[in-house]
């Protein structure tokens, strides 16, 4: 008769358990709350998209000949997608090597937390503050530099997706770079220095028809040429088709490009992660 009370109490009380998912979402607000206690974390993050496009939308201002549209104009997209790569990938990148080297992954390893839902706690927290950097900026935008929010459903169903499949592949790649610093102090050269000739290579600060084809060619690898693309698709007139490499948005193979990142950088994680130090073994 006991053996079966406390049999049933432990299957009720196994049944109250949150699962992976409810265990991420809680994992998520407190990753969320954590953050917004680093004050300098936060200013950082988000102000750095902002003040270098203030900077380049003030210094580059002139109409774009032929493209219906001024410099300033061309830089708000690119300056969301480089601030949605920087809250997924760069933040997560250097975060993870921190934690990592401090041991709170070891022992959130040895807890009975499912290891999910620690990624889908940090999938919530680049969600949100990706989500807030895009809001920020398209507000500058609109009230400093004269870019239009989308006139039509598709194109707010395009900005939805681009912004999904962006970010998602985005952290997915920071998720997968963490595992290369040796270190949490050099965890934010490995991560900065890639993510900074990307910006340079992939349209955010240089005009894409200034670019050696032969940098395109490598900016094509990787997110952030396609976001930069997909974005300037959104918010920019048609007339500035003629700006891109191929003279067209080519919103099918931003798509497609970003998903391939989204497949490979799951890859990349499930190949390369690790929950100690390279010195723990």
């Amino acid at each position: 008769m006991t053996t079966t009370v406390v049999r049933e109490r432990g299957e009720i009380g196994a049944e109250r358990l949150p699962g992976a998912w409810g265990l991420g979402l809680r994992r998520g607000a407190l990753e969320i709350k954590q953050f917004f206690r680093q004050r300098d974390q936060v200013v950082f993050t988000f102000a750095f998209p902002v003040v270098f496009l203030f900077l380049f939308a003030s210094i580059f201002k002139d109409d774009v000949e032929g493209a219906g549209i001024t410099a300033s104009q061309l830089y708000v997209p690119a300056m969301m997608a480089a601030g949605i790569m920087s809250t997924s990938f760069q933040a997560l990148g250097i975060s993870i090597a921190v934690e990592r080297q401090e041991k709170v992954l070891r022992r959130l390893r040895g807890t009975p937390m499912p290891p999910t839902a620690y990624f889908l706690g940090k999938i919530w927290l680049v969600l949100f503050t990706g989500l807030l950097e895009t809001v920020i900026l398209l507000l500058i935008g609109t009230t400093f530099y004269d870019v239009a929010l989308p006139s039509d459903a598709g194109r707010w169903f395009d900005l939805a997706w681009i912004f999904v499949l962006g970010i998602t592949a985005c952290a997915l790649l920071g998720i997968a770079i963490s595992s290369v610093p040796k270190s949490a102090n050099s965890a934010s050269s490995v991560v900065v220095l890639p993510f900074l000739v990307l910006q340079f290579i992939s349209g955010v600060y240089i005009a894409i028809g200034t670019i050696p084809d032969w940098m395109l060619t490598v900016g094509a690898l990787f997110p952030l040429k396609w976001m930069c693309q997909g974005l300037r698709g959104v918010f920019l007139p048609e007339s500035a088709q003629v700006l891109e490499q191929a003279g067209s948005w080519e919103l099918g193979r931003v798509a497609l490009v970003l998903a391939a990142w989204c497949v490979g950088g799951l890859a990349l994680c499930l190949l390369t992660f690790r929950w100690k130090d390279r010195r723990e073994g």
